[in-house]
């Protein structure tokens, strides 16, 4: 059984400079407008990072091309697994998302490729997410999702601006 079935939801980049990522994917792949969300914090009372409290905060910035969401981040403080990919390599492609619809049944199958979350939480209950380790496919993460239908309605609005 596999993983994850998709679809894939997003693809993201670590950055340590959001404007020239922007302006580097807006004028070589055509993403129209970028929505910022700055200071976005992943706390210890929702978050995890290798099996300890996370204590994190990541500007985000979204765009979409086509039905696919594209993501930014920039690490801002604390340690994550965007600190932990910036720390090891230079800026670039961090992840592909999976939109799930159980995250703990999608994490049950990952652990059953021996795969365990390296970075896991929630968002206020509209999204629940985990990255796993990507490396055997190619990727340095792979994120597993669960969307709700208000964060969908939030990123139908990023998408009618893009």
């Amino acid at each position: 059984m596999p993983i994850a079935t998709g679809p894939i939801a997003q693809v993201s980049w670590v950055t340590d400079d959001l404007d020239a990522q922007e302006a580097l994917l807006t004028d070589h792949f055509g993403v129209g407008t970028w929505t910022r969300i700055p200071g976005v914090h992943f706390g210890p009372d929702a978050c995890t990072y290798r099996g300890s409290p996370c204590d994190a905060v990541a500007d985000i910035s979204m765009a979409y091309s086509g039905d696919l969401q594209l993501e930014l981040i920039r690490p801002v403080s604390g340690s994550s697994v965007w600190s932990e990919f910036l720390d090891r390599s230079a800026p670039g492609l961090h992840h592909v998302c999976f939109r799930v619809p159980d995250l703990t049944a999608a994490l049950a199958e990952a652990a059953a490729h021996g795969l365990e979350p390296l970075m896991s939480g929630a968002m206020a209950g509209p999204m629940e997410f985990a990255y796993l380790d990507g490396s055997a496919y190619g990727a340095p993460y792979i994120e597993l999702a669960r969307i709700s239908p208000e964060m969908d309605a939030f990123f139908d609005a990023i998408k009618a601006a893009s």
